[in-house]
């Protein structure tokens, strides 16, 4: 990581049930936003340090967005346990506002993996200013009880060219009544994005430019 963005900090945050959570965030100089970074499925091996979370947490504080990446309940030294997508939400909600904390005067920005995305678009606070959800399965949580649904900010999502669990297609027909959502299909890449965490990077840090100069 280059000098000039900062030193990834550690840090530990409560969920509005009382479960505590372990975190990690860099916040370069003059920072415009700050992402919080949600992770894919716990139960099948996903933490804070999957490969496109870790892509993400080092790629964008070099285009000045500050970044928060953290374990889910029962990931790692979090504390509880599983809570099937729902209490992720709370996790995922308290994680906006630690976030919103640690730079007060910049925008927050929603990036969700997989399980994360489905959880993080079903998130909320006063705070957000846009929802990315990377390979979302839109269906790990209902699409119409999503927050982004409804909402009049921006919501992107991000389709592998070959995911093998919501197609492009598919992603378009679900979202296709929701207020401010755009379905982009990435070039290439199947669910899991090995290899393809660049144009993922690059494609989110667009988004949170843009999101910003038209505010």
């Amino acid at each position: 990581m280059n000098p000039d963005v900062g030193t990834p900090q550690k840090t530990n945050f409560t969920a509005s049930d009382g479960v505590s959570l372990e975190a990690e965030y860099v916040i370069p100089e003059s920072a415009s936003a700050i992402a919080v970074l949600s992770h894919p499925h716990p139960l099948y091996g996903g933490d804070m340090h999957n490969n496109v979370v870790h892509a993400l947490f080092e790629a964008l504080p070099k285009a000045s967005v500050a970044t928060f990446r953290y374990n889910f309940r029962g990931v790692q030294n979090s504390g509880g346990s599983h809570g099937e997508g729902k209490l992720e939400i709370l996790d995922c909600q308290a994680a906006f506002s630690h976030a919103a904390g640690l730079v007060p005067s910049v925008p927050v920005f929603s990036v969700g993996y997989s399980f994360g995305a489905d959880v993080s678009l079903s998130a909320d606070t006063s705070a957000l200013a846009g929802w990315v959800g990377i390979a979302s399965p839109l269906a790990l949580l209902a699409p119409g009880d999503m927050k982004a649904n409804s909402d009049a900010r921006p919501a992107l999502l991000l389709v592998p060219k070959n995911d093998q669990y919501r197609s492009f297609e598919e992603a378009q027909e679900i979202v296709s009544d929701w207020t401010a959502a755009t379905v982009q299909q990435l070039d290439t890449g199947d669910h899991f994005l090995f290899g393809e965490t660049q144009q993922v990077s690059e494609l989110v840090s667009s988004f949170i430019a843009d999101c910003i100069a038209t505010k």
